[in-house]
C-alpha cells in the first residue's frame, strides 16, 4: 500500500510524456507538410515564371509542371489522410522517365539502347501501378465496418 503513491505518480508521468511527445510528432509532421507543399508550390510557380519569360514552352516544361501538379496532390492527400498515396510517387517517376524519354528524342540524341531501357522502366513503372491498384482494391488496407 505505501507504493500506490510511487505507481500514480509513474502513471501521471508516463501520461504526460506521452502526450507531449505525440504533440512534438504532430508539429513537425504539420510543419514538414506545409514546408513541402509551400516548397512545391515556389518551384511550380518559378518554373511557370520561367516559360514566360522565356517566350516558349517546350514539352519537358510542361511535364515538370505535371510533376509539381503530381507532387501538390500527393501533398495534400498525405495532410487530409495520413497516409503516404505511393501510386503519386510511381506516377511522378512514369512522368519524370517520360521526361527524359521526350528530351533525348527531341535532342535528336541517335537512338540506343538507353531509349529502350527508358520505355522498360515506364513500362514497369505502370505494371508496378497496376499491381498496388489490383493489391489495395482486393486487400483495403482499413476495413470497412459492416452495416447491420
Amino acid at each position: 500500500m505505501e507504493m500506490k503513491w510511487a505507481d500514480r505518480l509513474r502513471k501521471t508521468l508516463h501520461s504526460q510524456a506521452d502526450s507531449l511527445g505525440n504533440l512534438c510528432v504532430e508539429a513537425f509532421h504539420y510543419l514538414a507538410l506545409f514546408g513541402i507543399g509551400a516548397i512545391t508550390a515556389y518551384a511550380a510557380v518559378a518554373t511557370f515564371v520561367g516559360m514566360l519569360e522565356k517566350g516558349s514552352v517546350s514539352v519537358d516544361d510542361i511535364l515538370l509542371l505535371f510533376i509539381y501538379l503530381e507532387l501538390g496532390a500527393m501533398t495534400g492527400i498525405y495532410f487530409k489522410t495520413n497516409h503516404m498515396p505511393i501510386r503519386f510517387l510511381l506516377y511522378v517517376a512514369i512522368t519524370a522517365l517520360t521526361r527524359l524519354l521526350i528530351g533525348d528524342v527531341s535532342h535528336h540524341n541517335p537512338p540506343d539502347l538507353g531509349i529502350i531501357y527508358l520505355c522498360g522502366g515506364i513500362l514497369l513503372l505502370a505494371f508496378s501501378i497496376l499491381v498496388v491498384r489490383y493489391a489495395s482494391a482486393r486487400y483495403p488496407s482499413v476495413k470497412e465496418k459492416a452495416e447491420s
